[in-house]
């Protein structure tokens, strides 16, 4: 079985981690644990025309960016090898918008199955925020497993 985790570091996706860890995976099961982040381009000092702002992407939030999520993977494969040897963990930590990115990497992974969290988000939030969670349930190829944390309020 080929699954993507998508996680970053909240806690309702530490809850995804640890739930994942306990379900009866098939031996030798795929799992490609993938973060997300996104950057936005900030306006550079005295760089302003009258008519235009030029814009940079910051090398060093980049940088740090990859280091936070590394992080957070390492410390989601420890968790899912403490409860599963035989998993075979891959990793990415990639830019951009989450929701697309995930999709993305689920259909060129050949997932069969994507795993997430929800935040358990309102009507209003969906409407102005949008919903990673329930863009991949209508959007992916193959099934979506969506984890909530029944103990948050």
């Amino acid at each position: 079985m080929k699954i993507v985790l998508a996680i970053d570091s909240s806690d309702f996706s530490k809850v995804a981690i640890k739930e994942l860890g306990k379900f009866p995976l098939p031996k030798e099961s795929e799992v490609c644990i993938i973060n997300v982040y996104e950057y936005r381009a900030l306006p550079t000092s005295g760089l302003h025309s009258t008519t235009a702002t030029l814009y940079k992407y910051p090398d060093e939030a980049i940088k740090n960016a990859q280091i936070i999520g590394d992080k957070i993977i390492s410390e989601a494969i420890k968790i899912l090898k403490e409860e599963n040897e035989s998993l075979n963990i891959t990793t990415s930590v990639i830019s951009g918008l989450p929701k697309k990115e995930i999709l993305e990497k689920a259909e060129s992974f050949g997932a069969d199955l994507i795993v997430v969290w929800s935040q358990g988000q309102g009507a209003f939030s969906r409407l102005l925020l949008g919903s990673v969670s329930q863009y991949l349930a209508t959007q992916a190829k193959c099934s979506v497993m969506i984890l909530k944390d029944k103990d948050a309020k």
